[in-house]
């Protein structure tokens, strides 16, 4: 009997990865040849793509085209969104996120590289570490993305000059070491020639590493979420009660980690409430253990006042309940954040009001070295904050959880994302700072 290509793609196993760099470092050009030279772009993606060169005076096909897909992104010949890409080889399937380069796009940096395992950082080979570069090891760092990939980039244009490579690399490694990033691989690459992307090059024989697609295809994926803390934030209450189910109660929602088992004694926080697993529906029908990214409603064998925001958590490993937070954060948005800042935190499915009591350190880039008491975070910023909220809410350690140990914080007048948190995650510990916010009808 034959095997088929569905049968195929489930016994291997799927990779999440993002790219980032400075602007044109050619992320968008490695992604496209990616795709192009591993035969997973269309006939009619390929010809789209010829067509819109053609119409910018290019010769030969700009595969950048393939995955920047938003028309200003065509126009200004600029990646501005974060552009999701969905392809197969034999040995693996990928989820990639093919990041901005722009400075004030690095908020997308930390959207794109939140749930990846392994993110490549592109640098041009003629300008080599530059602070964007640095910001988004630092991001990849904080977000602890278990494997980085330094492609050095335009290798061709600098004659394929091996000092060139082992000077870059040898410079971005000990500043990542020195982040924290547990691992690190440098490939020498020319994403437009296609050297050492997916065939390896004849141009660089002094290389005898991998190609960006043999690493991809090999790296181990050890981040499993199924091995973590059981988690599951209800996003919905289900009480049909019609005839045929008068006393059906139900909690919807994904497990954003671990895994649940019928018979199973867990605990409601906030509340902090005890009963046992009834009953696991999936898609309908009954199961008796149910885990990470399946959506499910359990049934509890007693009758709990939960709604949504609460946690469901086994009662054995229960995370600690606290109104007080101190988190590494990336600040996203375009208005600063500053010391009493009044605002939303929305953690898992639930939203509270909270507070930043205090912002004790800025990240200096260039030299890892902490500001003191910056008293506000701009775009782009990195800095350690300090929140109370209204309500005691369930947070996990990010090192533990990077789902359930992480937060955004909003403008609760129009909506805007302002921040991304990590609980508990630092470079440093500044000294303590005494609480300077002011007293206002928000202090809880």
């Amino acid at each position: 009997m034959s095997t088929t290509t569905s049968e195929v793609l489930s016994e291997t196993t799927l990779l999440r990865f993002a790219t980032a760099g400075s602007v044109d470092d050619g992320k968008s050009t490695l992604v496209g040849r990616l795709l192009h030279d591993s035969k997973s772009v269309l006939t009619d993606q390929l010809e789209a793509v010829e067509r819109a060169s053609l119409s910018r005076g290019q010769e030969a096909p700009d595969l950048a085209l393939l995955t920047d897909g938003l028309r200003a992104e065509r126009e200004q010949g600029i990646t501005i969104d974060v552009a999701y890409r969905y392809f197969a080889t034999p040995k693996r399937r990928f989820i990639l996120a093919d990041t901005p380069g722009h400075v004030q796009y690095t908020r997308n940096m930390v959207t794109g590289a939140s749930t990846a395992e392994l993110t490549v950082i592109l640098i041009d080979a003629r300008n080599g570490v530059v602070e964007q570069t640095r910001r988004h090891a630092a991001l990849a760092a904080l977000l602890r993305v278990p494997h980085v990939v330094l492609a050095v980039n335009k290798m061709d244009l600098v004659d394929y000059a091996e000092p060139v490579f082992a000077a870059i690399a040898e410079e971005f490694t000990a500043y990542a070491t020195e982040l924290g990033v547990p691992e690190v691989t440098a490939i020498p690459i020319s994403a437009l020639a296609g050297d050492n992307v997916v065939e390896p090059s004849a141009n660089m024989d002094w290389y005898g590493g991998p190609t960006v697609l043999e690493h991809l295809e090999t790296v181990p994926v050890t981040h499993d979420l199924s091995h973590c803390h059981a988690r599951l934030p209800v996003q919905y209450v289900i009480r049909p009660q019609t005839a045929e189910h008068p006393d059906y109660r139900g909690y919807a929602g994904q497990i954003a980690a671990g895994s649940f088992h019928v018979g199973e004694q867990i605990t409601v926080l906030p509340s902090g409430r005890s009963t046992k697993i009834a009953g696991i529906d999936l898609l309908g029908e009954p199961v008796n253990v149910a885990w990470t990214t399946q959506s499910v409603t359990i049934l509890l064998e007693d009758d709990i006042d939960i709604s949504r925001g609460d946690l469901l958590v086994p009662s054995k490993d229960a995370p600690p309940t606290t109104q007080d937070i101190e988190a590494t954060v990336c600040h996203v948005a375009d208005a600063a954040l500053t010391v009493g800042h009044r605002v939303l935190l929305k953690h898992g499915t639930r939203t509270v009001k909270a507070i930043v009591k205090d912002i004790p350190s800025r990240l200096t880039l260039d030299d890892l070295s902490l500001h003191p008491h910056p008293g506000q975070l701009v775009a782009n910023d990195i800095g350690r904050v300090k929140i109370r909220t209204a309500e005691p809410l369930p947070v996990d350690s990010y090192s533990d959880s990077r789902r359930t140990g992480s937060f955004i914080l909003i403008d609760p007048n129009d909506g805007t994302t302002l921040t991304a948190g990590m609980v508990g995650e630092s470079f440093a510990s500044p000294e303590p700072v005494k609480d300077e916010a002011e007293d206002d009808g928000w202090d809880f």
